[in-house]
């Protein structure tokens, strides 16, 4: 599906760049609306890689960051799952301002297209969900989320599958396999916004 056709559906994917992109989220934040929206479309991605994290990792007490955390659904799933210690970045402190008081541990604003100021080796588990998406952060990121993650630790991950070839995902994901930086546990076609036609793909790699 093209950007123009998946743009009439959910707006936000039509913006081209962060600051558009920052701007419109802290629109859509206010009075609870991208909550809202998120419900009435059935927005299954966080439950789907909350339940395919929590058939590989066991241990309730490990740390996770939760890139691209917005409202905090992701750990709001997180906790109903049993897991007690996450962290949580996202670009709209409108977002973040709106995200459940202790649900999270820490949470800060933060451009994911840039160098993450997160010392190397320090989570168990990166979750990035819904964020790799029309407009939104590129495939670099995915270098900055194997760097900080422990050897042996999970990143779990949604790519709308309108961009996973025409943003580069694919090359990617292929480049950090051969190059022995992690490697694939799951991949597949999760529902997404089906209720919107919207499918993205489910990613669970292993840090090597």
């Amino acid at each position: 599906m093209s950007q123009k056709d998946v743009g009439n559906k959910i707006p936000i994917y039509k913006l081209k760049t962060t600051e558009e992109v920052m701007k419109y989220y802290d629109q859509w934040g206010e009075k609870d609306k991208y909550n809202k929206d998120m419900l009435q479309w059935n927005y299954t991605g966080p439950e789907e890689c909350v339940e395919t994290l929590s058939r590989y990792q066991k241990k309730k007490d490990i740390v996770i960051f939760d890139a691209g955390c917005g409202t905090g659904l992701v750990g709001i799933k997180l906790k109903k799952s049993g897991f007690i210690n996450f962290h949580g970045a996202d670009l709209s402190q409108t977002l973040l301002d709106s995200i459940p008081k202790d649900l999270y541990q820490k949470l800060e604003k933060t451009d994911l297209n840039k160098p993450l100021q997160i010392e190397s080796n320090l989570y168990d588990v990166v979750m990035c969900v819904g964020t790799f998406t029309f407009g939104h952060v590129k495939p670099i990121a995915l270098d900055e989320f194997v760097r900080i993650t422990k050897p042996g630790g999970l990143i779990c991950f949604t790519i709308n599958e309108g961009i996973y070839e025409d943003y580069g995902f694919d090359k990617k994901i292929s480049d950090l396999k051969e190059n022995n930086k992690w490697h694939e546990v799951e991949f597949f076609k999760s529902n997404y916004i089906a209720s919107k036609n919207v499918n993205a793909w489910l990613g669970l790699y292993k840090v090597k």
